[in-house]
């Protein structure tokens, strides 16, 4: 047996979906708000997101030289999106239902409540890993 054997795929534990309510305007007929269901992304599509997100911007008083910088706003909905299972952000019935074309406007029609909307990032970012210290992995590790 390898000295590596702990870490070989098999043994990697699989991240289950999580479950929110983002907004109170989307209720089930007892007037419970609606429960969206989220997955998480790999670093990979991560990487792609913000790829994607990443623009380049002068450096002030130097011709010819960029920076990359991060559309912040951007990013954050198209993370939430790709996160969303349920409901499916990319059906051209419930895009047509709100009169959008894209997943991410779909989320802030369907969140359109500024505060709901901080909370969903809020919620999608710790259910991402984002928010948790080295010291809590460390922590989480050790039990």
């Amino acid at each position: 047996m390898s000295k590596f054997s702990k870490f070989m795929k098999s043994n990697k534990i699989e991240k289950k979906n999580g479950f929110y309510a983002p907004t109170r305007s989307l209720c089930d007929e007892n007037g419970k708000p609606l429960e969206w269901e989220f997955r998480h992304i790999t670093s990979k599509e991560n990487d792609g997101l913000r790829d994607d997100c990443t623009i380049e911007v002068p450096v002030t008083g130097k011709p010819n030289m960029f920076r990359p910088k991060v559309q912040s706003s951007k990013y954050m909905q198209k993370m939430v999106a790709a996160s969303v299972v349920v409901p499916d952000l990319y059906d051209k019935e419930l895009q047509d239902s709100y009169g959008v074309t894209t997943p991410e406007e779909l989320l802030l029609a369907m969140v359109d409540d500024p505060g709901e909307y901080n909370d969903l990032l809020s919620f999608v970012q710790k259910f991402q890993g984002f928010n948790v210290s080295f010291n809590d992995k460390v922590d989480e590790a050790k039990n």
